[in-house]
């Protein structure tokens, strides 16, 4: 393991026991939806569960975290930059086995493979109706990536401190593939858009981080 990575795990492991800054920090990320008429967001009480996984690794002593590329496939999150993820399925022990279960069906990384540092703060995604539960773990070399082609276009690997850049966080007008029009703040990851609920859980995440880099 990368020193930089075990200091960070240490860090995060009682950090992410302790509360949370969550919209305090994950505003400054939040998109401005242009609803379309007589659209009213989902009930937050008939929300379905989902977890995801913020996935920490070394590349040559320097700490990356993983995201993929979801296909155009016409559902809600289409197209975006997130982090693997999906449902709670009825097999699952709890939200993070769903998050563990799903990394290992898209990326190809073994779920008994990743130590589970913690968890970030719940959000609530109104276009898909779900209440996401992100988990933050690690695993102690790169994985050896092996995407599932019907659900990840690509994994996009981005080291940690690039979200820490000077002017990073930008913002603009951006169409989704569900109709909306969004004026939104996104990371820009060398001219890739990462916004919406992904950039929220991934600024709480800079923001736990920050004190330590």
């Amino acid at each position: 393991m990368s020193q930089n990575l075990s200091k960070i795990s240490t860090f995060l492991r009682k950090r992410l026991q302790e509360p949370l800054p969550a919209d305090e920090v994950r505003k400054k990320m939040s998109p401005n939806f242009r609803l379309p008429p007589g659209v009213i967001f989902p009930d937050l009480s008939k929300a379905k569960k989902a977890g995801v996984l913020a996935l920490l690794y070394p590349v040559q002593e320097i700490v990356h975290i993983a995201f993929m590329q979801r296909p155009q496939s016409g559902y809600a999150h289409g197209g975006q930059i997130s982090f693997p993820g999906g449902r709670m399925e009825e097999d699952d022990d709890d939200i993070i086995q769903t998050a563990l279960r799903e990394t290992e069906e898209e990326f190809g990384v073994p779920r008994h493979s990743v130590e589970v540092l913690g968890q970030l703060s719940q959000l609530f995604i109104p276009v898909s109706n779900s209440l996401v539960f992100p988990t933050v773990g690690m695993t102690q070399t790169r994985p050896d990536f092996i995407p599932n082609p019907t659900e990840v276009e690509e994994i996009i690997e981005v080291p940690l401190i690039r979200f820490f850049e000077e002017g990073v966080v930008k913002q603009k007008l951006i169409h989704t593939s569900s109709g909306f029009k969004v004026d939104a703040p996104y990371f820009d990851i060398d001219g890739r858009v990462l916004w919406g609920a992904t950039s929220m859980m991934m600024s709480e995440l800079v923001a736990v981080i920050r004190p330590i880099l």
